[in-house]
């Protein structure tokens, strides 16, 4: 006999372990609202001081798996792999990942989300193209899928529906935080939409969620070990975000940037590092590749032959986006209003930037969402923006504000020179893969 909600809540909340029936038939309660809100909050609360151990984790992510649909692809007889970040500024590594990964043989069925916090969302980058349809029919996700090889829509409400609830209590209760409810969370979606196998970018650095190295590791740690338990091969990255990773930050910008990468036009760059690290994780966990050098290699040849950016437009086109899309970009990406550029304040070498400040600075030149009814603005953003280490002059440009009137950028220009510091020394190198969880 299942035991009551509370009762769940009690044991929990008195340092005890769950069994896998009490989780599920909990989460069974959020999904069909048998249990309250004051009662979700109360486990998640309860959650948060006590914690949970390996098992009760892979519990909780299977049962909010199971909400909801889950997807299938085993018809298509290719691998179904994913990756997931944990968010920063200028991070849009997934969309390049995605055609490069289907350009060496896997599917990606990527599901992503909007932006959170002062952090870009991929869907909300994909909506700066026209006509690109982030919530397409079950059954045109699937015939993309199998045709172009990858797709990067939106999470439907038929996916992990416990987690929409369970998140949204969490919000309002500070108990997003939780290690075990985090892990959940994101794993749940993603092992909803049917993957082999995972490879998780974890942000550490000013702009990330996450500053510190020990609680950084601990989650990445979570989240393999929890993924691996729940019979998804997975491994992480944990990368640096003291700096944003691409060389923009607004969506048409990032699109624009992608494009570019996709080109070829960002080899050596520390973006090209985690997305040709991220490649390689993917390709080896796939079983495309034997090992990560060989995998790079391959991920390399696809870039290089222009592959990869056949799949990308072929992905933008049958998800409603113009047909010749990459061809003129600047056809279709709107521009801002006004573009000035931000002066360097003296000679010296750039040594820091307040990361998460450039996030919220694109926010609040309305590239972001401060409510989730507020609209975006496409077209603003940073780009041009220097990595840290470059020798520059007095006056020399750092970075371009992208802004819907010319006070606007007047104004963020400013703002934008605070958050860079200019110094005497180049700073120490730091590597952009910190370290690697398996």
């Amino acid at each position: 006999m299942a035991l009551l909600p509370q009762e769940v809540i009690r044991k929990k909340r008195d340092g005890g372990r769950l069994e896998p029936a009490e989780i599920r038939d909990f989460i069974d309660g959020v999904t069909d609202g048998s249990v309250s809100e004051g009662q979700v909050a109360a486990f998640a609360m309860a959650t948060w001081f006590s914690g949970m151990n390996r098992d009760e984790c892979v519990a909780l992510t299977l049962a909010m798996r199971d909400s909801g649909e889950t997807l299938d692809w085993s018809e298509f007889g290719r691998p179904i792999v994913d990756k997931h970040s944990t968010g920063g500024v200028g991070d849009n590594v997934s969309l390049m990942l995605a055609p490069i990964i289907a350009a060496c043989g896997p599917n990606v069925p990527m599901i992503s989300g909007r932006g959170l916090g002062h952090t870009g969302g991929t869907l909300d980058k994909l909506e700066s193209i026209p006509g690109y349809n982030i919530q397409p029919s079950p059954e045109l996700f699937r015939r993309i899928v199998d045709e172009v090889g990858c797709a990067i829509i939106g999470q439907t409400a038929d996916l992990a529906p416990a987690d929409k609830r369970l998140y949204a209590i969490r919000d309002v209760t500070a108990t997003v935080d939780s290690v075990p409810l985090i892990t959940a969370s994101i794993l749940s979606k993603k092992l909803a939409a049917g993957l082999q196998s995972l490879v998780l970018d974890v942000k550490l650095g000013n702009g990330s969620f996450l500053t510190d190295p020990s609680e950084t590791k601990t989650l990445a740690r979570s989240l393999v070990d929890v993924a691996n338990g729940a019979g998804v091969r997975t491994s992480a990255l944990i990368t640096d975000m003291n700096e944003p990773l691409a060389d923009a930050a607004g969506n048409a910008l990032e699109v624009e940037n992608c494009l570019a990468y996709l080109r070829g036009e960002k080899a050596g760059t520390r973006l090209d590092r985690v997305v040709m690290a991220s490649a390689a994780e993917m390709l080896v966990a796939a079983g495309i590749s034997a090992h990560a050098v060989e995998a790079e290699a391959l991920a390399r040849r696809v870039l290089d032959s222009g592959a990869a950016l056949e799949r990308f437009a072929l992905m933008v086109h049958r998800l409603g986006g113009p047909a010749d899309f990459v061809d003129r970009p600047d056809v279709y990406l709107e521009r801002a209003p006004a573009i000035i550029s931000v002066p360097a304040s003296r000679d010296g070498y750039l040594t820091a930037c307040e990361t998460r400040e450039l996030g919220m600075a694109v926010i609040a030149l309305g590239g972001g969402r401060t409510r989730p009814d507020d609209r975006i603005d496409h077209r603003v953003g940073l780009s041009h923006l220097l990595p840290l280490g470059t020798k520059v002059e007095k006056g020399e440009p750092i970075a371009l504000v992208h802004a819907a009137d010319r006070s606007q950028a007047e104004a963020m220009r400013e703002r934008i020179a605070g958050l860079c510091t200019i110094g005497d020394e180049p700073p120490e190198a730091r590597p952009v893969i910190i370290s690697r969880i398996i």
